[in-house]
């Protein structure tokens, strides 16, 4: 029977990251990785395959991430846990001992059963199988009417990948707006209008009453009666816990069958820990249950799990998701973190928000320079930040960073409105109108 110190079931973000960051931490402790996939995938990455990229094996995560650090690889299936022998079986019999477990067995993608028809032939969910999404990419080459249902990320870059290679995209989503989860309307107004002038037909606050279709699918038929035509249905309806492996071997899951963990992303049992996209979510600011899955989290649960394998020997807490987000749908970068206006009023927050547009060159009028529209969301009585939502240029995508540690680490509108910001004309705003300064000034005149 094989033996080690970590084992790490899952080859994913939250898996691949475990697995190094055990192995750098403990660098005597023999560290093996099992997943189920030849080949892993970049998950954010999947949905630009199919317009960008065309190429599957251009989407790899590479094996020597793991291996050049040390970490043993296996690739086979984990079919069962045995918590009190401390062994894992796989999938050809061979039984693998362990001091510790992580479950990094990720998520799996909303197959929507009460759907008519959603188990004709060419409608898709989004696997994270190399061979499957090759597949996909060989049989979507054939077909031109696609119909993409779900308008959260992976629906909308979906969409947008697949009207840049050629195809006639209709995109169905039940709320009033896309992308509505992580940003408030102005945002996803701005997104819309994108999609829509580049020829995307979208279809907000609707329902999918059925696709049609003898054995192929032919048609969806939305709320109201309207038939769409579709070679090819797209399923980006969000994912659900993979969490069957744990409930079997006796380890608690929540009701949204997530496994339970605490801050330091331990399970129910001794020695086991879970991390990713099936381990329990919580928010940051309320404390609640929440469903918000993505790799920038299992990565911080991954290095939380992995410091404190073997006793609580680097304090790092997980206090709770930030929702940090970040997209680009055709020209325009859209990042958020935080609440949004919405959903801090819904939790009861009094609130007000600081907003301003700027150039991310300076000045404007420079080559490449591109607007940027930044709103901030504070307490009103504190000034703490809760949430912040940026539209702009690719430049964007780091400023979220940086405000995604000032909501982590409770900063206020005073401090951002002087924290001190390295400025040049060729690649940032200027110094009298830095956004996040400026945003922050906003806010603290009303």
């Amino acid at each position: 029977m094989r033996k080690t110190d970590v084992l790490v079931i899952g080859g994913s973000a939250g898996g691949i990251l475990t697995a190094t960051t055990s192995k750098k931490v403990y660098k005597d402790k023999s560290v093996l990785l099992v997943r189920k996939t030849g080949t892993v995938m970049v998950p954010c990455g999947i949905p630009y395959i199919f317009g960008t990229l065309n190429d599957t094996a251009k989407n790899r995560i590479p094996d020597t991430i793991i291996t050049n650090v040390g970490v043993n690889l296996v690739v086979d299936e984990v079919t069962k846990i045995n918590k009190e022998n401390k062994t894992v079986f796989l999938s050809n019999g061979e039984e693998i001992a362990y001091d510790k477990l992580v479950l990094a067995i990720g998520s799996t993608p909303i197959i929507p059963k009460f759907i008519e028809g959603f188990n004709l032939e060419n409608v898709f969910p989004i696997l994270k199988s190399e061979v499957y999404l090759q597949d996909l990419l060989e049989k979507l080459k054939a077909m031109q009417d696609v119909v993409v249902i779900g308008g959260g990320f992976i629906g909308v870059e979906f969409a947008e990948q697949l009207q840049k290679n050629g195809k006639n995209v209709t995109l169905v989503e039940v709320a009033e707006r896309c992308l509505w989860q992580a940003f408030d309307n102005e945002a996803c107004e701005t997104a819309e209008e994108a999609m829509k002038s580049n020829g995307i037909t979208i279809k907000t606050g609707i329902k999918v009453n059925r696709i049609i279709g003898t054995d192929k699918v032919q048609s969806v038929e939305v709320e109201g009666g309207e038939s769409i035509k579709a070679d090819a249905v797209i399923l980006g309806m969000g994912v659900i816990p993979n969490s069957a492996l744990a409930q079997e071997a006796g380890i608690s899951i929540n009701a949204q069958g997530a496994i339970l963990v605490d801050e330091y992303m331990r399970t129910s049992e001794k020695d086991i820990f879970a991390v990713g996209d099936c381990a329990e979510k919580r928010c940051f600011f309320t404390n609640k249950n929440i469903p918000i899955m993505l790799a920038s989290t299992a990565a911080m649960e991954a290095k939380v799990a992995a410091a404190n394998l073997f006793g609580l020997k680097y304090v790092r807490a997980n206090k709770g998701t930030i929702s940090a987000f970040s997209t680009k749908i055709y020209n325009k970068t859209y990042a958020a973190a935080g609440l949004t206006e919405r959903r801090a009023s819904e939790e009861g927050f009094e609130i007000v928000i600081g907003q301003f547009t700027t150039m991310d060159k300076h000045p404007g009028s420079l080559p490449g320079a591109s607007k940027i529209e930044l709103k901030m969301i504070f307490i009103k009585t504190s000034g703490v930040l809760l949430g912040a939502q940026i539209v702009g240029g690719d430049s964007v995508g780091e400023m979220i960073n940086i405000l995604s540690l000032a909501i982590q680490q409770g900063l206020t509108a005073n401090e951002l409105n002087t924290f001190q910001v390295a400025t040049h004309p060729l690649i940032t705003s200027s110094p009298i109108a830095y956004p996040i300064n400026a945003a922050a000034l906003d806010a603290m005149t009303k």
